[in-house]
């Protein structure tokens, strides 16, 4: 892999919205659903915006295209006096499956949390989801709880 084809992680900006809309749509057809494309601005504002309790957006670059990204949060916890750092989304391209992208990303939401001084890194994924979860296996512990949603 030359210079030009390294992997980058940073921060998302104004500029990536519409690289940004097209991995997010993959993203939430990977897991079966879809979103109003009038939610897709507004979650993008807030990706960007400078709220320290709003979302954060992280994007992963190779040859200058977008090829992954992630979302995440960092809110109060009852059984913590710090923060904890919930990573919402999470999605590499499938063309780049098995790069490193994804850990690529996870450690830069590590990186972003301990820079925040925030100790705990959570996220959920979808039982079927077994290729990622052999990455989650590497860099995280899986957690004994069951998520439960309001009927």
């Amino acid at each position: 892999m030359n210079g030009s084809d390294a992997l980058t992680v940073r921060p998302l900006s104004l500029s990536d919205r519409t690289a940004w809309g097209d991995l997010w749509t993959a993203y939430l057809a990977f897991y079966e659903t879809s979103r109003p494309k009038s939610l897709f601005d507004t979650y993008f504002e807030r990706l960007l915006g400078d709220d320290p309790q709003d979302f954060s957006g992280l994007v992963a670059e190779r040859a200058g295209k977008l090829v992954g990204l992630t979302h995440f949060l960092f809110h109060r916890h009852g059984w913590r006096v710090e923060n904890v750092c919930y990573l919402q989304d999470l999605y590499a391209d499938p063309a780049v499956r098995g790069e490193g992208v994804g850990r690529k990303l996870i450690e830069g939401v590590y990186a972003a949390a301990d820079a925040a001084g925030c100790p705990s890194v959570y996220w959920l994924t979808q039982d079927f989801n077994a290729e990622a979860r052999k990455l989650y296996d590497r860099i995280g512990k899986l957690s004994p709880f069951i998520k439960y949603d309001r009927g």
